[in-house]
């Protein structure tokens, strides 16, 4: 970054408001001490109360020439957001758009950040979460939050003001004690600014191998049953590579949130002789959960509404409209851990599932407490759940990923694929969040540095089949960027029908996923990817 320009905080305290600014030097009013340190790659600030305040803004404005070949990534708010280099007159679009009408009973606003951020929708004006770069060429500006466990750090860019402003996500949190913004602001290469931020990061190494194998989402989405499971088991064997991985998705319960009320009708022997039939087949059993939320018509939600969060309103907290729509558990009532620990407990010991997508994780934090930042309930919630499945690996989904951070094995990097390329033309309108198999991709390769550093990348499925509405082109760069970027390998096909073309293409997806990514870039509806591989460099191009 060129210079430091301003540190703010915003506060108020026995009902008056209190506004302090610095370039770096302390400050004091009363009972707030503010101080800075930065040292042209580390930023440092601290609020210190000695009496209870409460935060309106903590913030940090750098100066910064954007150059016109500028590109710029702003890391998106859960794993679903879109989060895409942008050039310097990009854009970003909230919801403003839609009628109100709509948003309300799909509870859009619920699955990004709509509700605490603004969407200028002026060009340059872009903002993500926790990391993000500035990239000219080969070289890169990489600004990351060191400190996510205590709030969430927004980072915004003004192109045209020549600004890059970072912002703690504490509004409205009471503070008596310490608190404050970390952050780190590296250049250099791409390999030189990411390896630099994870180890200023401190994360253990990450101990997950990469794995190849089935979900049954896309073939059957929730209409399974224990016949289909052992059908698609059974179809594995046609294949020339063995998978590690047999994942059971959403479906097998008759509500979302009553993870002990297995429908009985689809799966009349249990979900432990499912498991049993995947180890048989020597694979890894994989069930899907959403612990931190429950349907409208779960008996979780008709029994224990004392268990869902509610809003300064008193209103309970939606997390979105799939199902029956649903809402938030709060992970702080003590029925709520205990409820889930008998849970993992039955599904870990008892059923013997050994690899877990926990999925809608982001609704754990929807809802900010006076005491807690969203990041800090985030935190909270990614260490309970490790904590109480720590005999199964996590693949986490629908997270913001910097709570993900070193407390997953892998985690979705993106949006849900389709069974076309962009969904239908009136979904595009939609929140950031939405299906897309294009946004998957793209979501993939700018994400695609996390893989080995921060988790196992899981960038959703690829389809190799007919019938669905691709053509074998979009097919191939789907299934081929999945195999590049990612440490999660899954399919939702049918494999006893793969013909012998297609059984290539797959010996052709494994022979990729050794191969390291050197460069990525979209530009007039192409994406340019380089990447090395025996020792060999290779460029492929996909048209979007």
């Amino acid at each position: 970054m060129n210079e430091l320009k301003q540190i703010t905080l915003k506060y108020t305290q026995n009902g008056s408001s209190f506004c302090l600014m610095t370039d770096g030097s302390a400050a004091q009013t009363g009972s707030v001490c503010f101080s800075a340190d930065w040292d042209g790659g580390r930023l440092s600030v601290q609020v210190s109360a000695s009496a209870e305040i409460v935060l309106e803004e903590l913030s940090a404005v750098f100066a910064y020439a954007f150059d016109e070949e500028e590109r710029i990534f702003l890391n998106g708010w859960q794993s679903w957001t879109d989060s895409v280099e942008h050039g310097i007159r990009g854009k970003m679009r909230g919801l403003d758009h839609l009628p109100r009408n709509i948003l309300e009973k799909y509870a859009l606003t619920q699955y990004g950040d709509y509700n605490f951020t603004a969407y200028p929708n002026q060009a340059g004006r872009l903002h993500g979460w926790t990391y993000g770069y500035l990239r000219r060429g080969e070289q890169f500006v990489l600004i990351g939050s060191l400190n996510e466990q205590d709030g969430f750090m927004r980072i915004e860019t003004d192109t045209e003001a020549g600004t890059v402003s970072l912002f703690k996500d504490c509004e409205g949190l009471h503070l008596q004690g310490d608190y404050g913004m970390q952050a780190v602001i590296l250049s250099g290469s791409e390999q030189a600014v990411f390896d630099g931020y994870f180890a200023a990061l401190g994360l253990p190494p990450v101990k997950a191998e990469p794995i190849f194998g089935y979900t049954s989402w896309y073939r059957h989405y929730a209409n399974i049953s224990e016949q289909k499971i052992i059908d698609d088991l059974l179809g594995l064997h046609s294949l020339d590579y063995r998978a590690d991985v047999f994942q059971v998705d959403d479906g097998w319960a008759t509500a979302v949130g009553d993870w002990f009320s297995v429908d009985k009708e689809k799966f009349p022997n249990g979900m432990d002789n499912i498991a049993d039939d995947i180890r048989k087949a020597k694979q890894r059993p994989g069930l899907w959960l959403a612990p931190f939320v429950c349907e409208e018509k779960s008996e979780i939600f008709r029994e224990h509404k004392d268990w869902i969060v509610t809003d300064r309103q008193g209103e309970f907290v939606r997390g979105g409209s799939n199902w029956s729509g649903f809402y938030a558990l709060d992970i702080y009532h003590p029925e709520v851990r205990a409820y889930l620990r008998q849970v993992f407990d039955t599904v870990i010991h008892a059923w013997g599932y050994a690899l877990l997508k926990l999925d809608f994780l982001y609704a754990a934090c929807i809802e900010p407490r006076p005491d807690k930042t969203r990041g800090m309930i985030m935190a909270d919630a990614m260490d309970f759940l490790r904590s109480v499945t720590k005999d199964a690996q996590i693949l986490g989904c629908g997270v913001p990923l910097g709570s993900a951070f070193g407390k997953v094995d892998y985690c979705r990097i993106g949006c849900d694929v389709s069974l076309d390329w962009d969904d239908k033309p009136y979904m595009r309108v939609m929140h950031r969040e939405r299906i897309s198999t294009k946004n998957s991709l793209l979501n993939s390769v700018f994400r695609r540095q996390l893989d080995g550093r921060a988790f196992g990348n899981d960038p959703d499925v690829f389809f190799l089949r007919r019938g669905i509405g691709m053509p074998a082109a979009q097919k191939q760069c789907l299934a081929e960027i999945n195999a590049l970027t990612g440490s999660v390998l899954f399919t939702s096909d049918d494999c006893a029908e793969y013909n012998d073309n297609q059984q290539m293409m797959l010996r052709q997806l494994m022979r990729l996923r050794d191969a390291e990514v050197l460069s990525a870039e979209v530009q007039d509806g192409q994406l340019t990817i380089r990447f090395r591989r025996g020792g060999k460099e290779y460029t492929k191009q996909y048209p979007l």
